[in-house]
Order: C-alpha cells, then sequence, then structure tokens
C-alpha cells in the first residue's frame, strides 16, 4: 500500500515539473523596420511585426509601450496556441513633428522566456 502511494505521488510530483516547465517562446520575422524616406504630407506610416509562438504554452502579450505619443503599437491580444502567429501593427504618425530622422522603440512585455523585447521603427520625413 505505501508502495502505492509512494508511486502515485512520485507521479504527480513528475507530472507537475513537466507541466511547470512549459513556456511560450516569441519569435519575430524582425525586429527593426525602417521606412526608408516619405514625405510629411503622408506623415502616417505603419509597419506590421509578425511572430510565431515556438514555445510549448499559450504566448500572451500583456502591454506594448511606444517610446512617444507619435507611435501607436496594437497587438493580437488574445494567447496565441504554440506554433501560430500573431501580429504587433505600428503606426508612426509625423503630423506635427518636424522633418528629419526619427528613430522609435515599441517595448512588449509578455508571458514568453523573455518577458521583455523592444520593437524598433526609423525613418527620414521630408518636407
Amino acid at each position: 500500500m505505501k508502495t502505492i502511494l509512494f508511486g502515485l505521488l512520485t507521479l504527480l510530483s513528475s507530472l507537475s515539473m513537466a507541466q511547470a516547465q512549459e513556456k511560450a517562446e516569441i519569435k519575430f520575422e524582425t525586429t527593426s523596420h525602417d521606412f526608408g524616406t516619405f514625405a510629411e504630407n503622408e506623415a502616417v506610416v505603419t509597419y506590421v511585426f509578425k511572430f510565431t509562438n515556438v514555445g510549448d504554452a499559450p504566448l500572451v502579450i500583456h502591454q506594448a509601450v511606444a517610446s512617444c505619443g507619435c507611435t501607436v503599437p496594437e497587438y493580437t491580444a488574445e494567447p496565441v496556441l504554440p506554433g501560430k502567429g500573431g501580429e504587433v501593427k505600428v503606426t508612426y504618425n509625423g503630423k506635427g513633428r518636424y522633418p528629419g530622422h526619427f528613430k522609435k522603440t515599441i517595448t512588449l512585455r509578455t508571458n514568453a522566456t523573455t518577458e521583455m523585447m523592444r520593437l524598433t521603427i526609423e525613418g527620414n520625413m521630408t518636407k
């Protein structure tokens, strides 16, 4: 009886440890984008960063914060299952900004192995 009880306890412990090791892992096609040169009269530009959950647990993006109010991130809000993909859409609005070179970052907070990561956009807005 003690042997059976010990065996069941060991099995349950092993299963819970294996389950606790499952983690989401986010992999982007690219983590930076250069818009190149664009005119001030077409000051709103957008890029979509695509990613895949290469881990073995659902991936959740908790937050996406831009380094400036001129940059707005939108992201896949529902959990992304292992092997599936999602996206982070980033829009830069240069209206009312001085022409010239810009470089902005978007910081993501996730439940992945790497909990925080940065995406970067840059470009050159001309008059």
